[in-house]
C-alpha cells in the first residue's frame, strides 16, 4: 500500500519515502548536467535590458569604486553592495562578454538546487533529490537563470539556503558556532537581494511543520535578532527603490484595498504559473485593479477559503498548510503592500517566484514519491523522468528567446502586444543602424500610443526623426520629453545633437552641459559637447571636454 500523505508530517527518526535521485553524489552531478543542457541556449545570449545597470559601470571598476559599491547608496541602482562586489569581481574575470556571466548563473543555480536537496534531507522532507532536480529544470526559473541581471536572485539563494542549513544545525546542536556561520550568511542574503528577509519566518514554519508547535525561547528568542535585520534592510530597500529607482507616483498610487485585491490575484497567477507553466512572458500584461469588478475579490476569497481549508486539514498532514505559508510569506515583498519599480511594468514577473516557488517544489517532489512508493524501481524512475524531461524541454525552448536582443524583445512583442517598454528598447537597438531608421521611428511611435507620457520614448524618437531628415518634429519632440523629465540626461544629449544639427551651436552645448551634469561618467557626452565648442571657436573648452572624454575611457580600461 502507498504510504499515507500524513507521512509528510516527517520526523528525524522517521524513514522517508526515498528517490532513485536521493544519493548526495547523484544529486550533484544531476543537476549540474541537467542545468547546463536546459540552459544551453542562454549560454551565449546577449546583454538584455537592465543588465547595463548590474554588470559593473565603467566608474565602479577601480578599487574606489568598489568602496563606493559599500558606502555610497545610490552609486547602484539598488543597495546590494554584496551581489554588486560579485559583479566587480566578475568583470575583472572576463569584462564586458556575457559568457562569463551566464556561466555564472548557470553555476550559482544548479548549487541552489542541490542546496536546496540538503535543505530537504535536513528537514527530512520526501524526495529530496527529486525537488532539486524539479527546481533546476522548472521554466518559472528561466528568467532568474538566464538574465544577468537576476544574479542577485541565484547568488541571494545560494546564501539563504546555506544560511539555512547552518541555523537547522544549530536548532540540533545549541552551538554557538552555528549560531554565528547562520546569521553571516543570512546578512550575506540580505545584501544579496533583501528579499531573502523571510527567512526568519520561513524557519519557523518549518519547525512548526516538524514539531506541532513553535517554543518561545527554543524557536523565536535566538530569530529575534535576524527579523530585526531583515526588517530594518527590507524598509531601507524600499526607500531606495522610491527614492533612486523611482517606485514612485501615479503608477503606485493604490489603496489599501486594491493592494489586498492586487495581493491575491498575484499568489493565484504564480501558483497557477508553477503547475501549469505555459506562456510565460518577460513582461506580462499589467493588471487593471478596480474593487468594483466583483470577480477580482473572488482571488482573496478564495484564498482565504483555501487558508481555512489547510487549518481544519493540518490534524491529517500540516504539509500543505506549511507549503502555502512559506510559498505565500516568501512572495510577501512583491505582493504589492511595498512599492516595486518593476510594478511600473506588471505587477507579476517570474522571476519574483525563485525563491518561493521552493515551497510548492518540495510539497509537489515529496507528494510524488510518496504516491509512487509501492511501485517498483523502473517504474518510479520513469515517472519521474517524464516529468523532468518535460520540465527539460520547457527551460530549454524558454531559455531560447534571450539568445539575442533582437529575438527577446520581438518575442515579449509577440506574446504580449501591449508592452510599451518592449517597443521603446527594440526600436532603440534597431537605431544604431541608420538603415533601420523606419523600424524605429514606428516602434517608438507604437510605444508611445501605448504610453503616451513614456520620456524615454519621447526622446528617442526625437533623436531618430532628427537624424532622418525630420529636425523640427524631432526637437519639439525632444522639448516635449524634457518638459515631462527635466533630469532624463538621454534627453538633454539628444537635444543637443538634434540642436546642432540645425545650427544651433550655444543651445546644443548648455544641452550638453546639462547632461553631464545630471550623468558626468559619459564620454560621448563629453565628446558631443566637446565638438560643439570646437565648432564654435572656444578651443581651450573644446580641449578639456576632450581630456575629460579620454580620462572617463582610460579609467574605464584601467579598471579592467
Amino acid at each position: 500500500m502507498p504510504r499515507p500523505i500524513s507521512s509528510l508530517q516527517s520526523t528525524p527518526d522517521r524513514a522517508a519515502p526515498r528517490s532513485p535521485l536521493d544519493s548526495r553524489w547523484w544529486i550533484w552531478v544531476a543537476v549540474f548536467a541537467a542545468v547546463f543542457a536546459a540552459y544551453l541556449p542562454a549560454v551565449r545570449a546577449a546583454f538584455i535590458w537592465n543588465d547595463s545597470d548590474y554588470v559593473t559601470a565603467p566608474h565602479l571598476r577601480s578599487l574606489h569604486g568598489l568602496w563606493r559599491i559599500w558606502f555610497e547608496v545610490g552609486a547602484t541602482q539598488q543597495y546590494y553592495p554584496l551581489l554588486h562586489s560579485a559583479f566587480w569581481v566578475q568583470h575583472r574575470l572576463w569584462g564586458d562578454a556575457p559568457l562569463g556571466y551566464h556561466l555564472a548563473n548557470i553555476f550559482l543555480h544548479a548549487s541552489a538546487a542541490w542546496l536546496f536537496a540538503l535543505v530537504l534531507r535536513q528537514l527530512a522532507v520526501p524526495g529530496a533529490g527529486l525537488a532539486a532536480m524539479i527546481f533546476a529544470l522548472h521554466p518559472v526559473c528561466v528568467e532568474s537563470v538566464a538574465w544577468i541581471t537576476e544574479q542577485k536572485n541565484t547568488l541571494s539563494l545560494v546564501f539563504y539556503l546555506l544560511a539555512a542549513l547552518a541555523y537547522l544545525r544549530f536548532d540540533a546542536k545549541r552551538q554557538v558556532s552555528h549560531y554565528a556561520l547562520a546569521t553571516a550568511l543570512f546578512v550575506g542574503a540580505l545584501l544579496s537581494k533583501t528579499t531573502t528577509a523571510t527567512l526568519p519566518a520561513a524557519l519557523l514554519v518549518a519547525f512548526w511543520w516538524r514539531r506541532g508547535c513553535i517554543e518561545w525561547r527554543r524557536d523565536i528568542v535566538p530569530l529575534l535578532p535576524w527579523f530585526g535585520l531583515a526588517a530594518a534592510l527590507g524598509l531601507f530597500s524600499a526607500w531606495v527603490e522610491r527614492t533612486f529607482i523611482g517606485a514612485d507616483g501615479a503608477d503606485f498610487a493604490l489603496t489599501f484595498v486594491q493592494r489586498g485585491l492586487l495581493a491575491g490575484r498575484i499568489v493565484w497567477f504564480y501558483f497557477g504559473k508553477f503547475f501549469w507553466p505555459a506562456d510565460l512572458i518577460f513582461i506580462y500584461p499589467r493588471w487593471s485593479v478596480d474593487p468594483a469588478m466583483w470577480w477580482q475579490w473572488l482571488y482573496p476569497i478564495g484564498g482565504l477559503a483555501v487558508v481555512a481549508t489547510l487549518w481544519a486539514w493540518r490534524l491529517r498532514s500540516r504539509a500543505p498548510l506549511a507549503a502555502l505559508l512559506l510559498f505565500t510569506g516568501s512572495l510577501f515583498p512583491v505582493l504589492g503592500f511595498f512599492n516595486v519599480f518593476g510594478f511600473t511594468y506588471s505587477f507579476v514577473a517570474d522571476h519574483w517566484q525563485y525563491l518561493p516557488c521552493l515551497a510548492l517544489v518540495a510539497l509537489t517532489a515529496a507528494v510524488i514519491v510518496t504516491a509512487l512508493a509501492r511501485f517498483a524501481a523502473p517504474v518510479r524512475w520513469t515517472a519521474q523522468a517524464v516529468v523532468l524531461g518535460t520540465l527539460a524541454v520547457l527551460s530549454w525552448q524558454q531559455s531560447g528567446m534571450y539568445r539575442d536582443i533582437e529575438t527577446f524583445y520581438r518575442t515579449t512583442i509577440a506574446q504580449n502586444p501591449d508592452c510599451w517598454m518592449a517597443y521603446n528598447n527594440l526600436g532603440r537597438q534597431l537605431a544604431g543602424d541608420r538603415t533601420r531608421f523606419p523600424e524605429a521611428i514606428a516602434l517608438f511611435e507604437r510605444s508611445l500610443a501605448l504610453h503616451p507620457t513614456n520620456t524615454e520614448a519621447l526622446s528617442n524618437l526625437g533623436l531618430a526623426l532628427a537624424q532622418s531628415g525630420h529636425p523640427d518634429e524631432g526637437i519639439a519632440r525632444l522639448e516635449q520629453a524634457l518638459h515631462l523629465n527635466p533630469k532624463l540626461h538621454q534627453a538633454h544629449n539628444n537635444y543637443g545633437i538634434a540642436l546642432a544639427g540645425v545650427g544651433r551651436l550655444e543651445e546644443a552645448a548648455t544641452s550638453f552641459a546639462r547632461a553631464a551634469q545630471l550623468n558626468p561618467n559619459l564620454p560621448q557626452v563629453y565628446d558631443n559637447w566637446a565638438k560643439v565648442c570646437q565648432a564654435l571657436g572656444l578651443e581651450a573648452e573644446a580641449t578639456k571636454h576632450f581630456a575629460e572624454a579620454a580620462q572617463l575611457r582610460i579609467d574605464a580600461n584601467l579598471a579592467r
